[in-house]
């Protein structure tokens, strides 16, 4: 970062560390307000809050949604090294999976070939109404061999924004419309061999504006009182990690989180 660039980075840091946008989990000016605050141009400073981002002293939610780190008490131990990756080859590929072989050496281990299987970054969203109901399909699938509950949510389009993923793929699969999205986290359901990004997404309240268009990916779409998600994951009938990440996160913040809306 350049004599200017670095100057923001000390002063958004210092302010975060005085406390000056608040507590865990408060949002921070907009990227345009703190441009011109600050007479930076928006894609150096998009450099500077992703700098922010890496080093923990801010979180960003969905589309430019930067907070307060939310607060913990736990610190990640320092010294470990990363794992080393000489390098990586197909092993099979097409436009839905793609397997390779990494050449990787953990600290202290000889290095050794593991298996890696590439997908789709996903967006699954789950849309909550007034009434503490959430917006549930009841489908079947063909690998476990069994019907269960889901969310809508499917791949991301190559240049498409999770976001609007997020939005079409309700639309798609429900025919109905989130009135809001909450972009809540992202993560890995597989980390140990399968790169899956996968993006969860929270809504309040929708609007009905046609009937599903994604027959396939439909199946029966119900309003499922969130009273029931508990006694549907003891049945074993929430299908998904994205579903059950998803519900989780309503039942552990209901009642405690503000939404932002990113759509």
């Amino acid at each position: 970062m350049g004599p200017k660039t670095t100057k923001v980075y000390e002063t958004l840091r210092q302010r975060l560390a005085d406390g000056e946008y608040g507590g865990p989990g408060e949002k921070i000016p907009s990227e345009r307000t703190l441009a011109e605050e600050l007479a930076i141009g928006r894609t150096a400073l998009r450099q500077v809050l992703a700098r922010l981002v890496s080093e923990g002293a801010l979180e960003v939610r969905g589309r430019s949604s930067y907070r307060v780190p939310g607060k913990v008490s736990v610190k990640p131990p320092e010294g470990l090294k990363p794992w080393r990756i000489h390098g990586e080859r197909d092993l099979y590929d097409n436009r839905w999976v793609k397997l390779q072989l990494w050449d990787v050496e953990p600290p202290g281990v000889e290095r050794f070939e593991h298996h890696v299987v590439k997908l789709h970054r996903v967006a699954v969203t789950a849309v909550v109404d007034d009434q503490d109901r959430v917006l549930m399909m009841w489908r079947y699938r063909f690998v476990p061999q069994r019907f269960g509950w889901e969310l809508p949510g499917g791949i991301v389009d190559k240049g498409e924004e999770p976001a609007d993923t997020a939005l079409r793929e309700v639309i798609e699969e429900t025919g109905w419309r989130p009135k809001n999205l909450e972009h809540v986290v992202s993560y890995q359901p597989m980390v140990g061999m399968v790169d899956s990004p996968h993006e969860i997404f929270v809504a309040h309240g929708a609007e009905k504006v046609g009937e599903p268009t994604d027959l396939e990916e439909a199946g029966h779409i119900e309003w499922v009182p969130l009273a029931d998600i508990p006694g549907l994951m003891a049945r074993g009938e929430l299908l998904g990690s994205g579903t059950l990440v998803a519900l989780l996160h309503i039942l552990a913040t209901k009642g405690k989180q503000n939404v932002t809306a990113v759509h």
